[in-house]
């Protein structure tokens, strides 16, 4: 600031040097012009009033000009402190000073938003870590106790072939992990474009209803499709079928043995329905809210394959594509899964 007032000092002596000169050359051009005195005072009178006005509209300006750019210092460093609540005021109307503080206003509210934003994805990543750690703990200190059982002690050829199947048990819950969390990445970080289509969609439950066939057929589980064979419209075969997929797998986890699970499409006004109904165990009220959270599991399940991903991939699918995904259960009598998807 003191450099800034030095500045505005030398302009003001350089202006008033400059009126003096004009003033002298004026009053000595008049006199040789008139050879009259009167005309030589009149001619002063003038210059010294637009003198006096001139200096008091650079001090003036001065004054202004100087508690604007202290204003806009302190502003500055109150937002690079982050120490800074702004309250704009908008009482000097459309001037420049207005204009400009408008913006730093608005500066302010844009880096806010920045930091919040950072501050939430430091928050996510932290999380994400977190969730991820915890979830290859188990299946990691599981494969290290058998591998040194192994290596350590001797062990007849049944408890040999039990401890491979063990681990080759590990290796999968590994591996289904980080499908899930390669899948997860690329969909959150938009590596992969969902491409909407033209495609009948029960060409896509059949490739949906391929993953489970298996398991269903092990558990006893009945399942029955009920899908128009001639409807199609717009969506993303791969990525719909993977959502439809997860819905289906999580219905034959936890539906037991002998139950049903009916998937039935329907379109309608403006989207198409897919509903996958399970006779499993259910979900209660409460924890309704947070099954499509990322790696959440309910407490009773934590027994049965799985990591948390299924649901909170579909609904991601889903949204991505303007639709969306509810769930109608009660504990002890199923859980029924929507999809709706538009139809343009």
């Amino acid at each position: 600031m003191k450099g800034k007032n030095t500045s505005m000092k030398n302009f003001s002596l350089l202006i008033l040097f400059g009126t003096l000169l004009s003033m002298l050359t004026i009053t000595a051009f008049l006199y040789m012009r008139t050879r009259e005195i009167i005309f030589v005072f009149y001619g002063l009178a003038f210059t010294l009033s637009a003198l006096m006005w001139m200096v008091c509209l650079i001090l003036g300006f001065s004054k202004k000009l100087t508690l604007f750019t202290e204003n806009i210092c302190d502003i500055l460093d109150k937002m690079i402190n982050n120490n800074f609540n702004p309250n704009y005021n908008n009482d000097n109307g459309d001037t420049i000073f207005s204009r400009i503080s408008y913006r730093l206003f608005r500066l302010y509210d844009v880096m806010q938003e920045n930091r919040k934003k950072v501050d939430e994805d430091r928050n996510e990543l932290q999380s994400l870590i977190s969730d991820i750690s915890h979830q290859l703990r188990t299946p990691l200190s599981n494969l290290k106790l058998v591998t040194d059982t192994l290596i350590e002690k001797p062990v007849n050829e049944k408890d040999r072939i039990e401890f491979l199947h063990g681990i080759r048990n590990q290796i999968e819950k590994l591996d289904f992990l980080i499908q899930g969390l390669v899948k997860m990445s690329r969909l959150e970080t938009s590596t992969i474009q969902l491409k909407k289509c033209t495609n009948y969609i029960i060409d896509t439950l059949t490739q949906a209803m391929s993953g489970i066939i298996y398991e269903a057929e092990k558990k006893n589980i009945h399942v029955t499709i009920n899908c128009p064979e001639d409807l199609k419209f717009k969506y993303d075969n791969k990525w719909t079928a993977e959502a439809i997929f997860n819905l289906l797998d999580n219905a034959v986890k936890y539906t037991p043995n002998g139950g049903e699970i009916t998937v039935t499409v329907e379109e309608l006004e403006m989207y198409v329905q897919i509903k996958v109904k399970d006779t499993g165990k259910g979900i209660t009220e409460s924890n309704q809210a947070s099954i499509f959270r990322r790696f959440y599991r309910e407490e009773e399940v934590h027994s049965i394959k799985g990591v948390g991903l299924g649901l909170y991939l579909a609904r991601d699918i889903v949204s991505k594509q303007g639709g969306y995904i509810g769930v109608l259960s009660s504990l002890g009598h199923g859980s029924e899964f929507n999809i709706m998807l538009p139809i343009r």
